[in-house]
């Protein structure tokens, strides 16, 4: 579901992504809370939220995901880069090895496509985070 932001807010700091991302968990039906969630948010030149796009549901421990997925509406909406988030159901925010995979797989697709991937952000939906960037992945 993509969600237009219309405001001029920014999200430099994981903690200010992963904040907003664990918002947007909440306000879901606790059913679907338990299913891994991948997001991808689109920024403007000036670090400017355009968009919130849900580009997986998925199942309680996996949301597969696709490159052409992350980055469909990165490229239709021109955005300057983008921070891909997802949670985890039980509670624990260290990556998976296939979250790793993963983010490897974005950045590569990142740096093709000229759109940066300032970083991956995995949240609990209690609070709690674990950012890429942070942690020097």
């Amino acid at each position: 579901m993509l969600q237009m932001i219309p405001t001029n807010e920014t999200l430099c700091r994981p903690s200010a992504v992963a904040e907003v991302l664990n918002n947007i968990l909440k306000a879901e039906s606790r059913i679907d809370q338990d299913k891994e969630h991948l997001w991808v948010i689109g920024f403007d030149t000036g670090l400017k939220v355009k968009y919130i796009d849900l580009v997986g549901l998925g199942i309680l421990n996996t949301c597969p995901t696709h490159p052409r997925e992350v980055f469909r509406v990165a490229i239709h909406q021109g955005v300057n880069s983008i921070i891909i988030g997802h949670n985890h159901p039980g509670g624990r925010i260290d990556p998976s090895r296939s979250d790793i995979e993963m983010t490897q797989q974005m950045r590569k697709s990142a740096e093709i496509l000229g759109i940066p991937l300032h970083d991956h952000i995995i949240i609990d939906g209690q609070g709690g985070y674990y950012s890429f960037t942070e942690q020097g992945m």
